[in-house]
């Protein structure tokens, strides 16, 4: 770390510092990224899961940010098949709810903004003849279907960062930035990794730090301008409950407030309900879900189901704080802008600091993009825009085609649980062969974990994927936490996982 001098320091391991570092070093710049925690340990293992246009944002008028949203469903349903697929929603109309002719009008724009290829269109459904409307109460008779993509949002992080690092960057997990300082024609960071202390030295550096932008502008000692004063920070929260009886698409209900609360499959057993947008107060690294705003999901969603949901019937919740571009003049947290806002202050080597605000899990692949137009000037003869037709790791799958890929690996490994043999392909699409590597029967694989889990891919987490301690491995690599019935299992679980990590 102290030798070379890297063309870009990225501070942030979320999703928007692992796209930037990815298409930084696959146009030919030398790329380290470093992350105080583990990849996609803040906001972006927090997301509602979707690659989605934002219905609600027609709302608010921001026609760009849907448009290109919308795009970039379709891109990564290409580039990454295996953790991204096609979701269907159900929008009940209801009295009080908007107008039938309001959502006709939206649905016909979200249609038409971009080119679809993959996504279905939109269409009314009469719940009397549709399957989701046994998930509903009886006098709900009317809704609209129409078509957004789920992702695994923690493993798009971290196949990004793999992708970064499989063109030449330096990803550093576990690695605080503690100062920056400015120089003649480079930057040096100082680093604390594990209380050891190394410097880093970078031409440009990128702050993509998400909720803690400010914090590292606030580390140039010239006090040079920052994020600081253009962050609202908002929290959101979800919770967890087992799979709603029949509740295979994905459900948006609107509420009495004005805001759309997401009730989505999760995990072949469970139902995520989210989110929430309230002020963000206390430790960042520490937010939660309050038991209002449990209360508040709960209540939303109650007043569409057939069956009521109650307090015990949620097994987890988890909360995010969005770094949003502050504006003075809206007091709704829903209503900010979920557009990205980027801020340069320098236009040379050493001395070029850019920030990030904002933005959307959908569309970090443009704002990557857009954060290497405003800095080719520093890099003269930079390569061009890649990404958009480049496979993640494991995306390389014929056609896009994750079903008929997934009966090819059942055929060759038959002697895999199905469990286990989904959960590789999900996670690791054509990269499954891999992880199993020359295992040729099923104790080859060592021990299984909450029945779909075993210590053969724990050990491919460790080796490839920068996993460092259970927890890496049980909510971000995979939700495999999720699965385990108790907390004493949980405990021998973690406990075995550790083992294998410890190098």
């Amino acid at each position: 770390m102290e030798g070379p001098v890297f063309d870009v320091l990225v501070i942030g391991g979320g999703i928007n510092g692992a796209g930037v570092a990815a298409d930084a070093a696959g146009r030919g710049l030398s790329v380290c990224l470093v992350e105080m925690g583990d990849l996609a340990s803040g906001t972006s293992q927090a997301s509602s899961k979707l690659i989605h246009g934002g219905l609600r944002y027609l709302e608010h008028y921001e026609f760009r940010l849907v448009r290109e949203a919308l795009a970039e469903r379709e891109v990564m349903l290409t580039r990454a098949p295996h953790i991204v697929w096609p979701l269907r929603f159900v929008m009940p109309q209801t009295p009080g709810t908007r107008s039938r002719l309001k959502l006709r009008a939206g649905l016909f724009l979200y249609d038409h903004l971009a080119k679809r290829r993959r996504i279905p269109r939109s269409r009314a459904i009469n719940l009397a003849d549709d399957p989701a409307g046994e998930v509903l109460r009886p006098d709900v008779r009317h809704a609209f279907s129409y078509w957004d993509c789920w992702v695994d949002d923690s493993r798009l992080v971290v196949l990004n960062a793999r992708l970064a690092a499989d063109r030449g960057a330096l990803i550093r997990t576990r690695t605080r930035v503690t100062a920056l300082e400015r120089g003649v024609d480079t930057w040096t960071a100082t680093l604390d990794i594990n209380g050891g202390r190394e410097t880093c030295r970078a031409r440009v550096i990128v702050n993509a730090a998400g909720p803690w932008a400010d914090t590292i502008g606030a580390l140039t000692r010239d006090n040079a301008p920052n994020a600081a004063t253009k962050l609202r920070l908002v929290k959101g929260s979800h919770i967890v409950v087992p799979r709603i009886d029949g509740a295979d698409d994905a459900f948006l209900f609107q509420n009495t407030d004005g805001r759309v609360v997401f009730v989505l499959p999760f995990e072949d057993a469970f139902t995520l309900i989210g989110t929430t947008d309230v002020p963000a107060t206390g430790s960042l690294s520490d937010a939660t879900c309050s038991p209002e705003e449990q209360n508040y999901l709960l209540t939303a969603a109650n007043r569409f189901l057939a069956s009521p949901l109650v307090a015990t019937d949620v097994i987890w919740r988890f909360a995010g704080v969005r770094p949003l571009q502050a504006d003075e003049t809206e007091t709704n947290p829903s209503a900010l802008s979920r557009d990205y806002h980027l801020e340069l202050s320098g236009h040379r080597h050493g001395d070029a600091l850019l920030t990030i605000v904002g933005g959307k899990i959908t569309t970090y692949r443009c704002l990557a993009e857009a954060v290497l137009r405003r800095l080719e000037h520093l890099f003269p003869g930079l390569a061009p825009g890649w990404t958009a037709i480049a496979s993640l790791p494991g995306g390389d799958i014929p056609n896009a085609d994750f079903g008929v890929y997934l009966e090819s690996l059942a055929r060759l490994y038959a002697w895999l649980p199905e469990p286990v043999l989904h959960g590789l392909a999900r996670r690791h699409g054509s990269l499954t062969r891999d992880v199993v590597g020359d295992a040729r029967r099923l104790e080859d694989m060592g021990a299984i974990f909450a029945g779909r889990l075993t210590e053969r891919e724990v050990r491919y987490f460790a080796d490839n994927e920068w996993a460092m301690n259970p927890e890496d491995v049980l909510w971000r690599r995979t939700k495999v936490g999720l699965h385990l019935k108790a907390s004493h299992e949980h405990g021998a679980v973690s406990a075995a996982i550790a083992a294998l990590l410890v190098r």
